[in-house]
């Protein structure tokens, strides 16, 4: 059996751009990740199988995937690891590093929330759920939507009663005081992402 080059070159990749990625090379395979994960049966890669497909220099075939998009960061793999390595964190810096580089698959359902969740707490430093839920309702259309939110009109209901929805959040709704401040912390984190990632202009 040809042995895998354990030093490839999207292995160092990894190491220098995707948060905890220097953890990568330290998996010996033991496939409890796999086994502990509540996808494990339904994913086409585990854990196990990124890290040494990693190891062996797949990256299209990696940054591709939308398996690192399945990750519900219930933690188990990280609780039963015997190595302890932070697999959770590893999976959604490979996700942020696949997004960032466009490389991400289209139309990925966690892709799509996470990012029309940002935008929207980005605006103004805070989460408007009544633009979120319409903004997801509606991503596939009008008829789309009318029929999505016609079908979830109970939920919508019992969010009124309870005051978690308010109908004048869609003028705009309320922001932090210090947006200005908000954003500079913002920019100041992409930019030392970017530096991380060599995305740095």
């Amino acid at each position: 059996m040809r042995n895998l080059s354990y030093g490839s070159s999207f292995l160092r990749e990894v190491e220098a751009r995707v948060e905890e990625g220097e953890w990568v090379k330290m998996c010996m395979q033991c496939g409890v990740c796999a086994g502990s994960c509540p996808f494990g049966p339904h994913w086409a890669h585990s854990p196990q199988k990124i890290f040494m497909m990693i190891r062996a220099g797949k990256r299209e075939e990696i940054l591709g995937s939308d398996a690192m998009w399945m990750c519900t960061s219930c933690y188990n793999c990280i609780v039963r690891c015997p190595r302890q390595l932070p697999i959770t964190h590893i999976m959604h810096g490979l996700a942020s590093y696949a997004h960032r580089l466009n490389l991400a698959p289209k139309g990925q359902p966690t892709r799509e929330f996470a990012t029309m969740f940002w935008n929207n707490l980005a605006r103004k430093g805070r989460i408007n759920e009544l633009k979120l839920t319409l903004g997801l309702y509606f991503k596939d259309g009008l008829a789309s939507g009318i029929k999505t939110a016609m079908g979830m009109q109970s939920v919508g209901l019992g969010m009124l009663k309870a005051k978690r929805l308010n109908p004048l959040e869609i003028l705009g709704g309320h922001g932090l005081k210090d947006l200005k401040g908000f954003q500079a912390v913002i920019a100041k984190a992409r930019e030392i992402e970017d530096k991380k990632q060599g995305l740095a202009s």
